[in-house]
């Protein structure tokens, strides 16, 4: 019976304890059996070690290196935690046979349907095809090498389990702090880290913006103020702070405190106008305070609301007298009248002065014809000249309205 080797179950590694394996010790009192054996390390081991020269070479701690990255489904990390032991034996026994490129098939012993569920979740993440086989009470799990797997997961399950137990733990500290913060509906824009000073004054130098401003910060000496000139001319100074403001908001809030003293310092002096500002990096002005007051919206409504309504005022018509109303009226109408024919007249001045010119000439006609009537004898010159004269008469009274007009323009 002391002859007989031992039946204990060992596990034989590599000489850099990645690659495990397990088998039994057949240790006898003369043979010291597989107790002194070790496995040759594979490309992954070398993989593994120069990777761990590189990071003592370069002094790095491959523990703060670690990505989070979880290779495990959630179902897989869920039945690892009820019941962690004998989960922890199942993927010992899953890394040995990845280890292995001999072994193709593995049979696990029967187990309830719970335990073969996990072993089933487990081949999916490590790249193995699984198969439930045999009947109730003999029926047991076999694993199957497949061309997609490619080599076991480097982390562990109970790794993986901690990892998402620390995202899960910031995940609800930054919900918390998420909720600290102050709401949207109740903040416009990026809290002001700085002033901006318009309408400066010409000539004004850093030092001396500086010395006028000084005496309103003395409360404050925790804050310091970058100055710099824009290219519109408009002045900017943003806000430098220690660890005693540590938000954004209570920067905001301590700027608002100071600008008064500020805005009185500057005014004093007649360097320019203060007025709150958001400052990037580059000292670019990125919102100013008197973008809110221009700015649409529902407080610009309600102000326009609330403001007093003022009367329309209107001139006032003094009463006339009738009369005189009515005599102005009549005055108006002649001379209206007056202007109206100066107006006919200076259009028939410009339209007949030819048809009055034709008719000088036929009254000129009839002159001469009665003179020389006159001469030949008074019979028949009568005669003529009574016929000329009553013709002449109504050649004059035809044009005679013709000859009103050449005359007012003579």
């Amino acid at each position: 019976m002391k002859d007989k080797p031992c039946q204990h179950k060992i596990f034989i590694t590599c000489d850099c304890q990645h690659i495990r394996q397990e088998a039994k010790c057949n240790a006898t009192r003369d043979n010291e059996g597989n107790s002194t054996k070790s496995l040759k390390c594979d490309d992954e081991c070398a993989r593994l070690e120069r990777n761990r020269r590189l990071a003592l070479a370069l002094n790095i701690d491959p523990e703060t290196h670690k990505d989070d990255h979880i290779p495990y489904s959630s179902e897989t990390l869920n039945m690892f935690l009820q019941n962690v032991p004998w989960a922890q034996t199942q993927e010992r026994e899953f890394r040995v046979f990845a280890s292995n490129p001999e072994e193709k098939r593995l049979r696990f012993k029967p187990m309830p349907p719970t335990q073969r569920a996990f072993l089933h979740s487990l081949a999916e993440d490590f790249g193995f095809d699984s198969e439930s086989m045999d009947p109730e009470p003999h029926r047991h799990v076999a694993l199957f090498k497949s061309p997609r797997f490619v080599t076991a997961p480097m982390k562990t399950l109970a790794e993986c389990a901690r990892i998402r137990h620390s995202q899960r733990a910031a995940t609800a500290t930054s919900a918390a702090a998420a909720e600290k913060k102050v709401k949207p509906s109740n903040v416009i824009g990026e809290p002001y880290n700085g002033f901006l000073l318009t309408n400066a004054k010409f000539g004004l130098t850093i030092e001396e913006l500086r010395s006028a401003i000084r005496p309103a910060l003395a409360a404050t000496p925790s804050i310091k103020f970058d100055i710099s000139f824009q290219p519109d001319e408009s002045v900017v100074l943003k806000a430098t702070t220690s660890t005693s403001i540590t938000s954004e908001r209570d920067l905001e809030a301590t700027l608002q405190s100071l600008k008064p003293g500020v805005s009185a310092a500057v005014k004093a002096q007649a360097l320019g106008t203060i007025q709150l500002c958001r400052l990037d990096t580059s000292l670019n002005v990125l919102r100013r305070e008197s973008d809110s007051a221009s700015n649409g919206g529902w407080s610009q409504v309600a102000a326009k609301a609330a403001a007093p309504r003022m009367a329309i005022r209107q001139p006032v018509v003094q009463a006339k007298n009738a009369y005189t109303v009515l005599g102005a009226g009549k005055v108006q109408l002649g001379k209206k009248k007056e202007k109206e024919v100066e107006k006919l007249r200076e259009e028939s001045v410009v339209d007949d002065w030819e048809a009055a010119e034709s008719a000088e000439e036929e009254r000129e006609k009839v002159a001469g014809s009665v003179g020389s009537g006159d001469e030949m004898g008074e019979g028949g010159a009568g005669s003529v000249g009574s016929v000329a004269g009553s013709g002449g008469e109504e050649k004059e009274k035809e044009s005679g309205e013709a000859e009103v007009p050449v005359e007012e323009a003579a």
